[in-house]
């Protein structure tokens, strides 16, 4: 009978100091609470814990820093624009009890800071200009895009509309960085209260509307058209300089090659005529062999089927059709005359 007795003994004992003792990390603070009320000041130091079995419950609160990720919400401009702005923050417990009083769980804490962070973001976005919220250094200069003279245009030519807006950033008198400084500064007063201690707070994304976007798109685009015709338009003229010039440069290259030609053909022939003229004047036989000779080719050039021509018996060009040799003295009837170009042939046959 008491082997049992003390088993039930030692059992109880056990579920008891089960309960009534607790491990802590390193990362965790402890709050005890009896019948739901907090009890006692809250545990921070890691190791084992003892409380009252059964009554006090053990409610553990992190210690580490945590954070807070809003979701995108949609906020208006001081100019009137309507943007998508996300957030994010960091945040940590530093009272475990006013936590807990306030808030109970990180659920809670997460959905005031929700309300919190986002009414004081919006409220700092509607004070400034949307070019505050996107830029962050009052100083910077960006590079602008390299924009190509028109043909013909001067120093102090003005550019497009497209052209003078592009590279061109407005001026800012706060910027990101102390927009971010400002809803820190209210939402770090707020949480106060809650036991929490607000560590940062960021933008983390800036949108337009999706209402406004496709303007926003379109405008762009039609920018970005306008220098783009613009371009196309010089690159057209250019091209036509270029094509205009290598005509020139064609022409003036044909004529005078054309002219070299001419030059080289003229040279030749007169050689060509001084080599004739020296091999056909070496006896009078190779003369009058010359000029019969020419006198056939413009023969052959002047006398074609469909030409009709009319000539005195005297005429200097037809003396070959009265004889081969028009320096021999005419003939009696019946005698024939032989000449060197005796055995030429006649008219007819050069004409065939």
């Amino acid at each position: 009978m008491k082997t049992p007795l003390i088993l039930v003994i030692l059992l109880a004992l056990a579920i008891v100091l089960g309960s009534g003792f607790y491990t802590m990390s390193e990362t965790e603070q402890v709050v005890i609470t009896q019948f739901g009320m907090p009890v006692g000041e809250p545990v921070s130091k890691a190791g084992l814990h003892w409380k009252t079995p059964f009554i006090q419950t053990a409610n553990r609160i992190e210690k580490r820093v945590l954070e807070w990720d809003g979701e995108s919400t949609p906020m208006t401009t001081k100019n009137k624009v309507f943007v998508m702005v996300g957030s994010f923050a960091r945040w940590e417990i530093i009272e475990p009890l006013v936590f807990f009083r306030q808030l109970t769980d990180e659920r809670r804490a997460l959905s005031r800071l929700n309300g919190i962070i986002g009414s004081e973001t919006r409220i700092v976005i509607a004070k400034h200009d949307f070019i505050e919220a996107v830029r962050t250094t009052k100083d910077r200069k960006v590079v602008r895009d390299m924009i190509t003279p028109a043909p013909g245009a001067t120093a102090g030519t003005p550019l497009s509309t497209a052209e003078a807006r592009i590279g061109v950033l407005p001026a800012i008198t706060k910027g990101r960085s102390e927009l971010e400084a400002e809803i820190f500064a209210n939402a770090a007063e707020k949480v106060k209260d809650l036991g929490i201690r607000l560590l940062d707070v960021r933008l983390k994304r800036i949108d337009y509307d999706p209402s406004v976007s496709e303007s926003i798109y379109k405008r762009m685009i039609s920018e970005r058209q306008q220098i783009a015709d613009r371009y196309r338009a010089e690159g057209e003229g250019e091209a036509a300089k270029i094509n205009g010039e290598r005509e020139r440069d064609l022409s003036l290259i044909e004529s005078e090659a054309y002219r070299k030609v001419q030059e080289i053909e003229g040279a030749a022939d007169a050689k060509a005529t001084e080599i004739y003229a020296q091999a056909y004047n070496q006896t009078p036989e190779a003369a009058q062999l010359f000029e019969f000779l020419q006198t056939m080719t413009a023969y052959k050039t002047l006398i074609t089927p469909d030409t009709t021509m009319v000539f005195t018996t005297d005429s200097e060009l037809f003396r070959y059709l009265k004889s081969s040799n028009p320096q021999a003295k005419p003939t009696t009837s019946g005698s024939v005359e032989f000449t060197p170009l005796h055995k030429l042939p006649t008219l007819l046959e050069v004409g065939r």
